[in-house]
């Protein structure tokens, strides 16, 4: 099983069709970066490719790997969406830089040297390195907030409660008291009855 485990002795194996021979193009064989950042990989070339164009491409088999931006064969600097690419022909490499990185960008991307038949190549495992989405307070920091919010959040509670309490008692409570008073006065009232008075006992 020779697998694609080494890069460096079965590339012919792994990514058929392109050329190491010599070290032509070379870069580093992993590159990672964080989420919503950016990362510049530096690709390193040998003096016979000077004013040959050089790109970017992505994709596992490199005969199919699609090109992202590339040269033209000049040191001025070129940018397709979110990738940019300068080639430095004093110091012989082009460098390659990528924005706003986002998870699904992860995969084998290719430093590339354009020429007659096979293109030079050399595979670049990129990462991105997740970013945190969530605001995460330290137990100093939450405790130190919590007083804030109780302090801002009893007056009003309070205030509240006092508001809802006299309305009851105006409402309901006065009224009552009221009724319970009426009805004593009602029960203490003098009785009389009514009909003729009676007469005297006869003293005979």
């Amino acid at each position: 099983d020779w697998g694609c485990s080494s890069l460096i002795n079965y590339m012919d194996l792994c990514f058929p069709g392109y050329s190491t021979a010599q070290n032509e193009v070379t870069g580093p064989k992993t590159k990672s970066g964080p989420e919503r950042g950016s990362l510049t990989v530096q690709c390193n070339y040998t003096s016979g490719w000077k004013t040959h164009r050089k790109y970017w491409c992505r994709g596992a088999v490199w005969r199919g790997c699609k090109t992202l931006v590339s040269t033209t064969g000049s040191e001025q600097e070129l940018k397709r969406d979110r990738v940019s690419i300068r080639d430095d022909q004093e110091n012989l490499t082009f460098m390659v830089t990528m924005e706003d990185l986002r998870r699904d960008d992860a995969d084998i991307y290719w430093c590339g040297i354009e020429r007659v038949g096979s293109d030079h190549g050399f595979p670049v495992n990129v990462s991105i390195d997740p970013g945190k989405s969530e605001l995460i307070l330290t137990p100093s920091q939450d405790v130190a907030v919590r007083p804030q919010v109780k302090v801002t959040a009893e007056p009003h509670t309070l205030s509240l409660f006092s508001s809802t309490y006299f309305l009851i008692l105006v409402f309901l409570e006065v009224p009552l008291l009221l009724g319970m008073l009426s009805a004593i006065l009602w029960v203490d009232r003098p009785q009389r009855c009514p009909g003729r008075r009676r007469s005297p006992p006869d003293e005979n």
